[in-house]
């Protein structure tokens, strides 16, 4: 087999890493059943997926010819890696809706499209929402306010 689209390759043998990992990280945790559902299912329901994507992104890779790799953006995948780093920093500190909301706005900074009212507004909105669902609606062990803000 002759390899045809190198980003595809990549992609899917990204998608493979990150699935392979969640699998191993994910057998410390009781797996339960589909009605039972114990910490460790929605992980490895998760990684399986991911596993399977990148199967099939791999194997696209191989069989559909594609562009050649040229250019790595850079910039923005360093913005939205510190902004994922920047939400684990904040969210016990500053609260599960901010900690949002800092990672949207400097993850915007990565697209050359982006605007500053667009984001500020996107980062509140997102920000609220994760609140409500995650923290109100499912009761989930994230602060809303977290202990920087609380006093």
């Amino acid at each position: 087999m002759r390899l045809r689209n190198a980003r595809d390759l990549l992609a899917g043998c990204l998608f493979l890493a990150f699935g392979f990992g969640f699998l191993i990280l994910a057998q410390d945790y009781r797996l339960g059943s589909a009605r039972r559902m114990g910490p460790g299912y929605f992980p490895v329901v998760l990684s399986l997926i991911l596993i399977m994507i990148g199967l099939a992104t791999v194997a696209r890779g191989f069989l559909v010819a594609g562009p050649p790799v040229r250019d790595v953006a850079g910039k923005a995948l360093a913005l939205v890696t510190a902004s994922i780093v920047l939400f684990g920093f904040l969210v016990q500190g500053a609260g599960l809706g901010l900690a949002v909301a800092a990672l949207v706005l400097a993850a915007a900074a990565a697209s050359r499209n982006s605007r500053l009212l667009p984001a500020l507004l996107l980062s509140a909105a997102l920000g609220g929402f994760c609140v409500l669902v995650f923290v109100r609606g499912l009761g989930l062990p994230f602060p809303a306010l977290g202990s920087w803000l609380q006093g």
